[in-house]
Order: structure tokens, then sequence, then C-alpha cells
């Protein structure tokens, strides 16, 4: 055994990933693909899900079960791994994963469906974290963006695959199997990383920060729920959402304040001293932002004024995926020849603006190949933020805080997202209300009354003056929507130019450099990814 750790000390030294690491890689890309998948499958499994078990007005609650629970276990996945070593962490994430799928597969009840949905979920919010931290400790930061990627083309592979798999394994097999097809992918990524994964174990002496997680959980989940239901289940300035929201604002206070008095705070506050991590995880809030908004309108423009088909919805995103994926490879790829990385999140940023402000032009005239080229430079922005912001985050802090680190990257990447939809959604909503009753009066008011976003069924039996008047209301939101994320994406510019190019380290699965008060941390630590291995 200890020969073969210094072959693989050695490899890693010489810039090669010894074959052990490249196992590794792949079972972490089974593992994050799961993650990434699970609720496009679900998402097109819905339909004959509620006709089976019943509960319709409980259905929105199979998502936000999921996301609730995903969100506000991120952080905690994160410091366990680094108080408990991160296999253990991870391994642990992967089974409550695929436990939670097998339960949500045997549900007989709507109510059972969303609790199974949770245990779930709380499976999934370690993985992410779980994948991004254990690269960040065998991979050092010059070589780690060779593997942006694979991780951008696991994401265009679950976005545009997500969809076309849940339509064809519940046609064919029936939605049950959308869950139980988790199984096997997780039981290989499992197998996998527990027979080649080597990382010290650890023990903390300090107990965990049970108050801070409380404290955090319950923020984190009024947040999201205001995020969720704010314009669709209740008023924006209803007394719920007020409550959820004077909530989640106390919780997050008290959580802040609790981090300056534990002795293991679950988010240390001094990571936030550096000023490049501080940054990454606003840029990262923006990505998520303006990504999973234009993810939502997209498909529903190409669909309601188009006329694409929704049964390939995510074959609608290729442009945009597809430009993601080829400048995520060029720019870590650059990265790792140059050592050398701010121009990325300048340069993506100000692609972004460009992007959302042409897709913010279309109209009912505009063509798919003219949307699908502005959807590239949407892409192309995207693909020089989504892994850089992560690298830089890690690169930013020290190895014993690299699980924080990535989760709490991840966890503003997450809550972007929330905000992002839900923004946007509303401005769009709105519109859409307002143009119908401007072009169709009273018959359009009635058509957008219960929502704003029509499938293609009820589309279909609109008369024909009202489904005109529908896709001009369409244009008019997305151009709304996009609009606002153009200037949303300015934000991101502005944070990026003051981005410091601190220098990644190449040699072996080096600790990163950190900034500022902990530049003079002892950097032996970073080499026990693989020459400590166990």
């Amino acid at each position: 055994m200890a020969d073969t750790v210094n072959t693989d000390a050695e490899a890693a030294e010489g810039g090669k990933q010894p074959r052990s690491v490249r196992v590794v890689l792949l079972a972490l890309m089974i593992a994050m693909m799961l993650a990434m998948l699970d609720n496009m499958i679900v998402g097109t499994a819905m339909p004959t899900i509620v006709g089976e078990l019943g509960g319709l007005q409980h259905l929105s609650w199979v998502v936000t079960g999921y996301t609730l629970a995903t969100a506000a276990s991120t952080p905690l996945w994160g410091k366990l791994g680094d108080m408990y070593g991160r296999k253990g962490a991870f391994m642990t994430s992967i089974v409550l994963f695929l436990i939670g799928s097998a339960l949500s597969g045997m549900a007989q009840n709507m109510g059972e469906l969303i609790g199974f949905r949770a245990v779930q979920g709380l499976g999934a919010g370690g993985l992410m974290v779980g994948v991004m931290a254990i690269i960040g400790d065998l991979i050092p930061p010059r070589e780690r963006g060779k593997y942006q990627g694979m991780m951008a083309g696991v994401m265009a592979l679950a976005m545009i695959g997500g969809p076309l798999v849940g339509g064809t394994i519940t046609d064919n097999w029936g939605w049950r199997w959308a869950f139980y097809i988790n199984l096997p992918l997780g039981a290989v990524a499992l197998l996998a990383v527990s027979a080649v994964l080597h990382l010290p174990k650890k023990r903390a002496q300090a107990r965990i920060d049970y108050l801070g997680a409380a404290l955090l959980t319950v923020g984190i989940s009024s947040i999201v729920l205001v995020t969720t239901w704010g314009g669709s289940e209740y008023a924006w300035t209803s007394a719920r959402i007020m409550e959820l929201t004077a909530i989640g604002v106390a919780a997050l206070v008290g959580f802040v304040f609790r981090q300056t008095k534990a002795a293991e705070p679950i988010v240390p506050l001094h990571i936030f001293r550096s000023r490049n991590f501080t940054l990454m995880s606003l840029i990262g809030f923006i990505t998520g932002f303006v990504m999973f908004g234009a993810v939502l309108f997209l498909p529903l423009y190409q669909q309601s004024v188009q006329g694409a088909s929704a049964t390939n919805s995510g074959l609608l995103l290729l442009p945009m995926l597809g430009a993601m994926l080829v400048v995520s490879m060029i720019a870590g790829r650059v990265t790792t020849n140059s050592g050398r990385y701010k121009v990325f999140p300048v340069v993506g940023s100000a692609l972004m603006i460009i992007g959302l402000y042409l897709l913010s032009l279309m109209d009912t005239e505009t063509t798919r190949l003219t949307s699908g080229l502005y959807m590239a430079v949407l892409g192309a922005g995207m693909g020089c933020l989504m892994q850089i912001t992560m690298l830089v985050a890690q690169n930013s802090v020290q190895m014993k805080d690299m699980g924080v680190a990535s989760s709490s990257t991840t966890l503003f990447r997450t809550l972007g997202s929330s905000f992002g939809v839900a923004i946007m959604g509303a401005l769009f909503n709105n519109r859409v209300q307002d143009v119908m009753a401007e072009r169709a009066g009273a018959l359009g008011s009635k058509v957008t009354e219960q929502s704003a976003q029509l499938d293609a069924a009820s589309l279909a039996k609109l008369p024909a003056a009202a489904r005109e008047a529908y896709q001009h209301a369409v244009s008019a939101g997305t151009h709304s929507a996009f609009l606002l994320g153009a200037v949303v994406a300015v934000l991101a510019l502005a944070t990026a130019v003051f981005v410091k190019e601190v220098p990644l380290k190449g040699a072996g699965p080096a600790a990163p450099r950190p900034e500022g008060p902990d530049a003079a941390a002892d950097a032996a630590p970073a080499r026990e990814g693989v020459a400590e291995a166990v």
C-alpha cells in the first residue's frame, strides 16, 4: 500500500494524475450527475405521478421539499467533511440520497413522496459539495482547470438529457423508475469511492455547533420559501411572506452572531476576510441568478412563440449549453497552462451582459437561428464563470476550510438561482398579464389569471386572436426578465474587476495559497490527499 501511495504522490507531483485518481474522478462525476439529473427527470414524470397518487394541490412541495433540504444541508455537509473527513461525509450523503430515491420510488401517496424527497434532498446537499471539496483535496489548483470541462459537460448532459431520459423512463418503465434509476448509478459511485479514494481520517475535538446549524437551517429555509411562494402561492406583500422574511432575516443575523462565539463554527467568518473568496461568492450568486432564470424562460419562449416541441425541451438549450461547455474547457486549459484566471471573470461577466441584452431583444419575429446565436453568447459568458468561481474560492482558503469554502460557494449559487427564478418570474408574470389585458381584453385576463405560463395543450385551445396576444405577451415578458438579468450581471462585471490574481499552485495536490492573514499557514496539509493516504 505504501509503495502505491508513494507512486501516486510522485505522479501527482509530476503533473500526471494516477489511475486511482482518475477512477475517483469518474465516480465524482457520476455523483454530480445524480444531483443535477434528478430534478429534471422527476419534473418530466410529475404529471404521471399526480395522475396515480393524486394530491395535485401539494404538487409544488415535491420540488420545494427537495430544494429546501438541499439548500439547508449544503453548509452542514461541508463542515462535516472538514471536521470528520471528506470521504466519510461524501459516502454518507450518497447513501442518504439512494435511500431517499428508493423510498420515493415506493411512495404510495403524495405525503410520503414529499417526505422521501426531502430525505433525498438532504443527501443531494452533500453530493455537489463533496465532489468539489474532494477535487480540491486531490487536484492542485493549477491543474484543476483541466477538469472544468468535465464538470461543465456533466451539467450540460444533465440539462439536455434530463427531460429526454425522464420521458423515456416514464413512458416505458413507469414513473417509479425515475427514482430507481439512481440506485445502480449511485452504487457504482459508492463502490468506486470506497475502494479507491484514500484521504486522511479526521476526528475533530470540538462538537458540532448545533445551535448555529439550527439557525442557519431556519434562515435558509425561510428565504427559499419566500422566493418560492412569493408572487405565486402568496402575494409578495402578504402576511405569510412578511413573516417568513422576518424569520429568515432574524435567523441569519442570529447565525452570524453565533459564528463569532462558536468553538467550531459551521461557516468560519474568517474565510470572508479573503477578498477573492467574498467576490467569488457574489459572482456565483449572480451567475446562479442569471443561469436558472435563462433555463426557465428560454424553453418557454421557444415553445410559446417559436412553436418548438416541449418533448425535447432540453435540446432547446443546446446552443447555450454547448457554448458553455466549449468555453469552460478552453478556460480550464488556459488556466492550467498559464496559472492566470482573472481575465475569465471579467470577460465572462461582459459576455453575460451582452448575451442577456441580446436575448431581451427577441420578439415574435425572431428566428431560431438568431435566438440560438444569442444563447451561445450567454453560454460563453457562463462558461467563463461556472467553474472559475469555485476554483478561485478554493484557492483563497486553507486546506482545513476546503469543505466550508466549497459549500458556501455552492450555497450562494443555489440562493442566487432561487432569487433569480422568483424575481425574474414575478416580472415575467406581471408583464404577460398586462400585455394580455391590453391585447385581448377580458379574455386575455381570464386566460392568464391562474398562470402566466401556459402549456402546449392550453395554448392550442385558445382562439387565434388570444394565441397571438399570448405570443406577444411572452415576448414582452422575456424582454423584461432578460433585461433585468443584464442589469444584475453588470454587478458581476463590477465585482470581477476587483478580483486579485493570486498565483495558483501547480505541484502536487498542494494547498491553495490563501490571502491576507492566512498567507503564512503551514502548507504541509496540502499533500495529505495523496502522501498520507490510508
